[in-house]
């Protein structure tokens, strides 16, 4: 098979979560490991970095990844979601794994693939470790895709582990109060390791506590160390980024000194390509697109939407099914002019959940593309257009491929 016709494979044969949602949720370790010895690989050939949490998962992946590779190493990583290619999940050093690897190791594995019944999430990790492994990378940087205690990706064994926050999301999978969803989110301490918390929640805090008691595990929250260097004017980046610097150092790297570190966050966007975290679109007037999707992300952009200055503000949306609406929509600064419209895939929220989540009159267009431009056209110079909800709609409205 061609390229294109294992990717359609992958992505339509294999429904994934961002895609279909629960359907497509496959807890549990048992397929991962028969898939991983299949490969004959070892949970322990690869020097790993696990990140888990909330919100700020991939941006940390990124500052992580990009201060490793200024430390002269070489870094692989797997995150998630995708934005325009799949490829961009896998990379190492910045570079999104060759087509001709994809086409070659689903060729070699399709029959056992099909076998043990493998989501589109463990097929993906098991193809990223795979390549790895095969670039002898020096560090391998891991997002947990969903929770932590029951993801593909807790069958490895890290030096450290990350956790950056705790907030609610995917409360039908796991769990309805912050104490549950932490106590997932633990799942991926293990032993005599290291684990760095990048936010204080006195409703959770010892949850990890007692997590990193029991696995005889090294714990620090990083809002504990004193810094008051600012790293970005976007604070939530401003967090992740001392969360990462505290995973790197929690490595002891004989490399790393303050100079790297600056260097690294300097260059996350060339060493890393992070992208969808307040990512200006265009100016005159301002676009910004953000991959907020929950209510604390929703405060987040908010926060920095008060820092700045504008005209009038545009915001368009577009949510999976099922997201609370007007717990999110609050946030917004009062007099917002909002839009939404629809998602090209199965979870998408059409106008009519819309219309039962939101009272007031709606303003909607299911093409994102043309609502956008109408939106551009209706705005001036001086105003700012907030393209937010989902990760999804980056594709449908920036992508020019």
């Amino acid at each position: 098979m061609e390229y294109k016709k294992i990717e359609e494979w992958i992505l339509n044969r294999l429904p994934f979560y961002q895609n279909n949602g629960a359907v497509a949720y496959n807890p549990g370790l048992n397929n991962i490991d028969k898939f991983i010895n299949e490969l004959n690989l070892s949970n322990n050939q690869l020097k790993f970095i696990h990140v888990g949490g909330t919100n700020g998962k991939g941006s940390t992946c990124s500052y992580i990844s990009s201060i490793l590779q200024e430390s002269n190493y070489k870094v692989g990583t797997f995150t998630s979601p995708h934005y325009y290619d799949y490829r961009e999940r896998i990379k190492i050093n910045n570079h999104k794994i060759e087509k001709s690897y994809i086409t070659s190791f689903i060729k070699d594995n399709k029959t056992i693939i099909e076998e043990i019944g493998l989501s589109f999430f463990e097929l993906s990790f098991g193809l990223s470790l795979s390549y790895f492994k095969q670039n002898k990378v020096d560090y391998a940087i891991i997002e947990v895709g969903l929770g932590g205690r029951l993801d593909a990706t807790n069958i490895i064994n890290p030096l450290v582990s990350v956790v950056t926050n705790i907030s609610y999301d995917h409360t039908e999978i796991l769990g309805d109060t912050l104490e549950k969803i932490a106590v997932e989110k633990a799942g991926i301490i293990k032993e005599k390791s290291q684990l760095i918390v990048g936010e204080r929640n006195k409703l959770t805090d010892e949850i990890f506590i007692n997590k990193c008691k029991e696995k005889s595990t090294e714990i620090t929250f990083v809002p504990d160390i004193a810094e008051d260097v600012i790293y970005s004017e976007i604070d939530y980046l401003n967090k992740n980024i001392k969360t990462s610097i505290e995973t790197c150092k929690a490595l002891n790297l004989n490399r790393l000194n303050s100079k790297i570190i600056t260097k690294g966050i300097e260059n996350v966007d060339l060493n890393s390509g992070l992208f969808g975290r307040w990512s200006i679109m265009g100016v005159n007037p301002m676009i910004i697109f953000d991959s907020a999707h929950n209510e604390s992300g929703f405060i987040s952009i908010a926060d920095q939407i008060s820092k700045i200055s504008y005209n009038k503000i545009y915001v368009l949306l577009s949510f999976v099914k099922g997201k609370k609406i007007k717990d999110l929509i609050r946030h917004l600064p009062e007099g917002s002019n909002i839009y939404f419209t629809s998602l090209k895939i199965e979870r998408s929220m059409d106008l009519e959940e819309i219309n039962l989540n939101f009272s007031e009159s709606i303003k909607f267009d299911e093409n994102p593309k043309r609502i956008f431009n109408n939106i551009k056209n209706e705005s001036s110079k001086d105003d700012l257009i907030l393209v937010t909800g989902s990760n999804y709609i980056a594709k449908e409205i920036f992508n020019e491929n």
